[in-house]
């Protein structure tokens, strides 16, 4: 059986083989998934910021998936977040909002559509398995498998990955824009699936 380190270097492979239109599309459904856990939790125990951030994951899912009158959105949201107290070098004596997992993951996202960084796709897939491993130890899910958690997301984002390379045609196009039927499309093949917050289990496109 792999580690959860070999389905980690096995994912970072698949990530270097996609092409930067298919990354941001992953990128985005895994903040996605974050953001739906964030927006399941009780009232008291939400990340205000993070829950801020959704209308900018909706602008998100419409660009990657060839909208490009999204951008404007983009652009401002992550505008508004680099002039707001939450984006600081202060370290743990400045808000951490910013640094949890689904507020974190959006802005890696936009980061990655806006300024074409295929790292950031990398990036948001590495707070996903810390959010797993975090809510692993606290909900003892995996007291048999310590590492179960971690494998599990892991594999979820292969899927992804393996759902998504099946419209790569379609994708490759995305950033120069799409027509409303092809963009309408993916919509119902790749968001509706990638917004699952089931962790196991075949994608139904």
């Amino acid at each position: 059986m792999k580690s959860w380190q070999e389905w980690g270097a096995e994912l970072a492979d698949r990530l270097a083989d996609a092409s930067p239109d298919e990354r941001i599309v992953f990128a985005v459904g895994v903040a996605e998934r974050l953001m739906r856990a964030e927006e399941a939790l009780p009232e008291g125990d939400r990340a205000e910021y993070a829950l801020e951030l959704r209308p900018m994951l909706n602008a998100l899912w419409e660009a990657a998936l060839g909208n490009q009158t999204a951008f404007g959105e983009i652009k401002h949201g992550m505008g508004e977040h680099l002039l707001s107290e939450y984006c600081h070098n202060d370290g743990q004596d400045g808000p951490g909002d910013a640094d949890e997992p689904a507020a974190a993951a959006v802005l890696c996202a936009a980061a990655a559509y806006l300024f074409g960084s295929g790292d950031l796709a990398s990036v948001v897939s590495s707070r996903a398995v810390e959010a797993a491993d975090q809510r692993s130890n606290r909900e003892d899910g995996h007291a048999d498998d310590p590492d179960g958690a971690l494998t599990a997301e892991l594999r979820r984002q292969l899927q992804d990955l393996a759902l998504i390379s099946r419209y790569s045609a379609s994708l490759r196009h995305a950033s120069l824009g799409l027509d409303i039927e092809t963009s309408t499309r993916l919509h119902r093949v790749l968001r509706i699936p990638l917004s699952s917050t089931e962790s196991e289990g075949p994608h139904q496109a």
